[in-house]
């Protein structure tokens, strides 16, 4: 089955930045989507985006292209898929995780609320 490793998570201060990475081997279609979620201290998991094999983007509504961007590439026979946050504010203090996610048979899109494989995800701490 499909392995995730997240890393790059961090303590910083308001106004930093950050660059996640997820290192996602064995994907399967249709599970070939690779999402980034987060999860905040007493809210519930969130989807921010996630990203077919060819590299087309589903948005979810967490997620702030003013200060946010991702990414994904194949290197070393592995998919990775980057997250980079700017201007990180104390609202983005969370949990992030990778998950495969679900690749509609349109092939340009991704379900994000259909995760099938998870990472253990990676603190980011926004301190004010």
């Amino acid at each position: 089955q499909a392995q995730l490793t997240e890393s790059g998570g961090g303590s910083v201060e308001t106004g930093g930045s950050l660059t996640l990475t997820c290192v996602a081997d064995k994907l399967v279609y249709p599970y070939d989507c690779l999402a980034w979620f987060r999860q905040s201290p007493g809210e519930e998991r969130e989807g921010l985006a996630a990203l077919t094999p060819a590299g087309r983007i589903t948005y979810a509504d967490a997620f702030d292209k003013g200060r946010f961007t991702i990414s994904r590439r194949t290197e070393d026979y592995k998919e990775r898929v980057d997250l980079q946050m700017n201007n990180l504010k104390p609202d983005d203090d969370a949990l992030y995780t990778c998950a495969a996610v679900l690749r509609l048979r349109s092939g340009t899109e991704c379900r994000i609320e259909s995760a099938r494989y998870w990472g253990h995800g990676t603190q980011v701490t926004v301190s004010s």
